[in-house]
């Protein structure tokens, strides 16, 4: 279907990724793989859709930030903080297995989440309140974001989860020391951010994070360690849970996840990636949010380089994210989520084929 019409749009993606995870459950010998995700995505559908009619009449509408691409004020009074139907469920789902699996590393993947849940939620709240795109202060988010992290690690560290050797596949790792630390602290926080700089487009972080969460469901049951096969499957249920709210966020999107959403998602990935010593796949196949953060380092350092030498900053892109950047060079909106899609599910496959390979 995707060969023949040469577009990938929801069902497409919803389709191919289906299809995967049922190659998957037939290798891994695993039906939960593909049960918990069309579940998990039942139960998104249906929570959206009733929740988006009570998001709307709380009144919990996006403000647009007035430097952002003109062609966004029509996104204005949009409903937001749509990020509650992806994350609650999983919530949910985490204390549930935590009866049931390695309860330790479940409950500080709970706690993580559940963490930068507050904060996303906040963030979005204070915005709403305010009637602007701004919540939190970035220094404010930056410090509370930095103080999960580190508790994070630090009962990572108690309960053993942290191994000072990256595992590239299964027979080459790379010993980092106490390198890991900073390592295990840029992955929580910086995808976190990562993946709320990629919510700029209808559908473009919550259809990524589903084919990223897929592609780390998979890394983890290759790894063929009994123990770990939780942590795949409650990263194919939050990919279901993705592609449940996109089917009301991809363009044009009748809800937007926000804060609440898109920083507890990048947070969640690097909390499992780190309880599952999955560094190396997950910044392959996170690449899209990886080239999003940095775009705009690239943008603010030599902006900031050029001012000091010139004294009038100069700019790489017409606009970051980057993907502000093509819809400025006249590519539609869709057109900049599809392409971003597909670019996605190839590092996905290089991920899986490297891990697989080397």
């Amino acid at each position: 279907m995707i060969g023949k019409t040469k577009t990938l749009n929801f069902t497409s993606l919803f389709f191919l990724i289906l299809f995967s995870l049922l190659i998957n459950s037939f290798v891994f010998n695993n039906l939960l793989i593909v049960n918990f995700f069309l579940i998990f995505f039942l139960i998104a559908l249906l929570i959206t859709k009733y929740g988006l009619k009570i998001i709307t009449q709380l009144n919990l509408l996006q403000n647009i930030r007035e430097e952002g691409p003109s062609l966004h004020f029509n996104k204005k009074n949009t409903p937001t903080m749509g990020g509650i139907f992806i994350i609650l469920p999983f919530l949910l789902l985490l204390l549930v297995v935590s009866n049931s699996f390695d309860s330790n590393g479940i409950l500080i993947l709970l706690f993580c989440t559940l963490s930068f849940f507050v904060i996303g939620f906040l963030d979005d709240y204070l915005s709403i309140k305010n009637k602007k795109n701004i919540g939190l202060k970035a220094n404010q988010k930056f410090i509370l974001q930095a103080s999960i992290s580190i508790l994070f690690i630090v009962l990572a560290t108690q309960s053993n989860f942290i191994n000072p050797s990256i595992t590239i596949s299964n027979n080459w790792n790379i010993n980092t020391n106490l390198i890991i630390f900073p390592i295990c602290f840029i992955t929580l926080v910086g995808l976190s951010n990562a993946v709320n700089l990629t919510d700029g487009l209808d559908g473009l972080a919550s259809g990524c994070s589903a084919i990223v969460f897929f592609g780390l469901g998979t890394e983890i049951f290759i790894k063929s360690e009994k123990e770990l096969i939780i942590y795949g499957l409650i990263s194919y249920a939050m990919s279901g849970l993705c592609m449940g709210f996109l089917r009301f966020n991809k363009y044009p999107a009748k809800i937007f996840m926000g804060d609440t959403g898109s920083l507890t998602i990048g947070a969640t990935l690097g909390s499992i990636s780190i309880l599952t010593n999955s560094f190396f796949t997950l910044f392959i196949i996170s690449g899209i949010f990886v080239i999003e953060a940095l775009s705009v380092i690239i943008q603010v350092g030599f902006f900031k380089i050029t001012k000091r030498i010139f004294k009038n900053g100069r700019r790489v892109f017409l606009m970051t994210p980057i993907h502000h950047h093509f819809e400025l060079k006249g590519i539609k909106e869709e057109k900049i989520v599809e392409n971003f899609w597909k670019v996605n599910i190839l590092l996905v496959v290089l991920g899986i084929v490297l891990k697989i390979n080397l």
